[in-house]
């Protein structure tokens, strides 16, 4: 097995380790072979036993029942050389009771380049000679240990990384190590306020999830580094932005999720951070009102700022210096819009979460710039539809859209949205799990269930409704607006074959009446031959209404009708529509005749409101009053004769009317 690597022997019972059991790998060396021999009660390794032997990866944990086993073997190891050495117990597997700090003398006698210690409980508080024979490895990790106050270290230590994970400190270390280029301290929950650092070469810093407040962040001063490039503060606790990272500019990595920042939006924080790859500030408990907020990340690649929250819950342009961005993730930051512009400045974005927001529709204008665009995500929101058609402005590179999880309405308004998701199932994720929200009687049906047929029966059925609606409106209209004229219709057939009651049908106004009392009833009624007139005060029935005695008392039982105009008559609303009624009269009989009588002058601009009646007094002649001895005798002599037209005559009123 010459290309072996990894040898698994753990947990068996091996005791004993001697020269002769490693034979084979000094005869036939496997320089990447990684070996573990954890959980096996070892208590004898054989000095000289693993001498020139190289190894990738040698782990021991739960090896050992006292200190000393574990003493005896850390020295058989002498002469080894080896990439990674891991040394310790299990969590649930705890053998030593404490922890000797000179059980790792022995390993002054190997040769390693990373190291790591895991899971011991009673840790001497003073470590200042506990790695002096671990000065030359380039990587250290310490986890579990219950370091809980650690000193100086020594200043020849030659660690270029240094872990340390969920080691108890009590206080934040303040140790300066020239060489450290990769400082992670994580999960030390008993540590609660950052104090400035001092390493000069550091390039990596992770200190999260210890539940830090900084009351400061972040710059030069505080980290003590010009050379930073990652630095991590994720899950921790206050943070306050108090620079704008002034001697950090060569940062590409920079983590704040899960903490919370403050004064994040007041100003441009991040405006020196020119070489910034990677920006997270998701649930940060920030609230974007500031529009500069991004200004100054011109190499950002990718921001996430899910969890936060917008002025209005609407999305500005606040990204117009991030022309770099690729991954954009805006998920459950309670969205209800989005400015049409507001990715208009991110021409290589391929990657938006906009998923576990409160959309109402999928509007597409904002994302037509996006040429680069492949993955979009409106899961998780209210959306009912699309406000136009999608096709048209999704960019052509679109590849996946997640549009599960919303408040789809399966009406016939949406159909063509709905025939969208149709035609476009292989570009939808999990089509088949979007489904209808509204109607109640369409609730959970797929989208790709719902039929336009439905929509054209529907719309056919409308169709017929409404025209049907609109004719019988418009019946109604008509019947209600001509409505006497129907009625004087039906009453001319009913009175057609009859005699007349009356010789004429007097309209005027009600503020002539004393001329018509005085002179027209006097004059026609006791003059010879008499004619008999109808009048409103006199001739029309009590209890029916004025309409139907008009029509029915006035024109139906009257060979003529009589005109009285005057300034009065043309102000009556009464009176016009007496005077309209008089014209369908005249034109549904034809034997009929109006007679207009002009009491008095009246303005020509004020005749002109009643147009047609404008135009008949024009065109036709009509009788003008006139109160002088020569004018009286005439009009009356007038008014009689067109009267007389038409009206039938016995013998004997025919001899009275040629002897007068």
């Amino acid at each position: 097995m010459t290309n072996l690597e990894y040898l698994d022997l753990s947990n068996n019972k091996i005791k004993n380790i001697y020269h002769s059991d490693l034979q084979v790998l000094h005869q036939m060396p496997l320089l990447n072979l990684s070996l573990d021999l954890s959980l096996n009660p070892l208590s004898f390794i054989q000095p000289g036993a693993f001498k020139e032997i190289k190894l990738h990866e040698l782990t021991l944990r739960s090896n050992f029942d006292s200190i000393d086993a574990m003493k005896t073997c850390i020295q058989g190891l002498a002469g080894l050389k080896i990439h990674h050495l891991v040394l310790g117990e299990f969590k649930n597997e705890r053998n030593l009771e404490s922890f000797d700090k000179y059980l790792l003398e022995g390993l002054c006698n190997l040769t390693i380049e990373k190291f790591r210690i895991a899971f011991f409980d009673e840790f001497s508080e003073d470590i200042t000679d506990l790695f002096d024979c671990l000065a030359n490895v380039s990587t250290i990790s310490l986890v579990h240990l219950f370091l809980k106050r650690p000193r100086y270290l020594p200043k020849n230590l030659r660690w270029q990384r240094l872990e340390m994970v969920n080691c108890e400190f009590e206080e934040f270390p303040k140790w300066e190590l020239d060489s450290l280029k990769e400082f992670v301290l994580t999960a030390n929950k008993g540590v609660s306020t950052f104090t400035n650092m001092k390493l000069e070469s550091l390039e990596f810093l992770d200190l999260s999830r210890n539940d830090l407040s900084f009351k400061g962040c972040c710059s030069y001063t505080h980290l003590g580094t010009t050379r930073l490039k990652h630095l991590d503060l994720s899950f921790n606790d206050i943070i306050t932005m108090s620079s704008n990272f002034l001697g950090l500019e060569q940062l590409e990595y920079l983590d704040f999720q899960h903490s919370t920042l403050k004064q994040g939006s007041d100003f441009s924080v991040f405006l020196s951070l020119r070489n910034l790859r990677y920006l997270d500030i998701s649930y940060t408990h920030t609230q974007v009102v500031f529009k500069g907020i991004f200004d100054g990340l011109v190499s950002l690649q990718v921001l996430k700022m899910a969890g936060n929250s917008f002025q209005d819950n609407f999305l500005p342009n606040i990204f117009k210096d991030l022309t770099n961005l690729t991954i954009l993730d805006l998920s459950k930051c309670q969205l209800e819009g989005v400015s049409q512009t507001a990715f208009g400045s991110l021409p290589k974005l391929q990657l938006i979460n906009m998923s576990h927001n409160n959309l109402l529709s999928l509007d597409t204008l904002p994302y037509e710039p996006l040429l680069s665009l492949q993955i979009l995500d409106c899961s998780f929101n209210r959306i009912v539809a699309s406000k136009e058609q999608v096709r048209q402005h999704f960019p052509s590179n679109l590849v996946s859209l997640n549009l599960t999880r919303n408040d789809f309405a399966c009406v016939c308004e949406h159909q063509n949205f709905l025939q969208w998701v149709k035609d476009h199932r292989h570009l939808l994720v999990e089509v088949e799990e979007m489904v209808c929200t509204k109607p109640l009687d369409m609730q959970d049906m797929p989208l790709l269930s719902f039929r336009n047929a439905t929509c054209q029966r529907s719309k056919t059925i409308i169709t017929v409704s409404v025209f049907t609606v609109l004719m019988v409106s418009l019946v109604a209209v008509l019947v209600y607006k001509f409505y006497f004229h129907l009625m004087l219709l039906a009453g001319c057939k009913k009175y057609s074959r009859g005699e007349s009651t009356y010789d004429a049908f007097v309209i005027y106004s009600s503020q002539d009446e004393d001329w018509v009392r005085n002179e027209l009833v006097k004059n026609l009624e006791e003059g010879v031959p008499p004619f008999q007139l109808c009048l409103h005060y006199r001739d029309f029935i009590p209890g029916v209404a004025i309409a139907a005695n008009i029509i029915q008392e006035g024109f139906h039982k009257s060979r003529k009708v009589i005109v009285v105009v005057s300034r009065h008559f043309i102000q009556s609303r009464w009176c016009i529509f007496e005077y309209e009624i008089a014209q369908t009269w005249q034109f549904l009989s034809s034997h009929a005749g109006i007679i207009f009588i002009v009491l008095q002058k009246v303005e020509k601009s004020l005749l002109r409101q009643q147009v047609e009646l404008y135009r008949l007094l024009s065109r036709n002649t009509y009788l003008e009053w006139e109160d002088s001895v020569l004018g009286r005798h005439i009009f009356w002599r007038r008014l009689r004769k067109a009267l007389l037209d038409g009206k039938p005559w016995s013998p004997e009123e025919m001899a009275d009317a040629e002897n007068n």
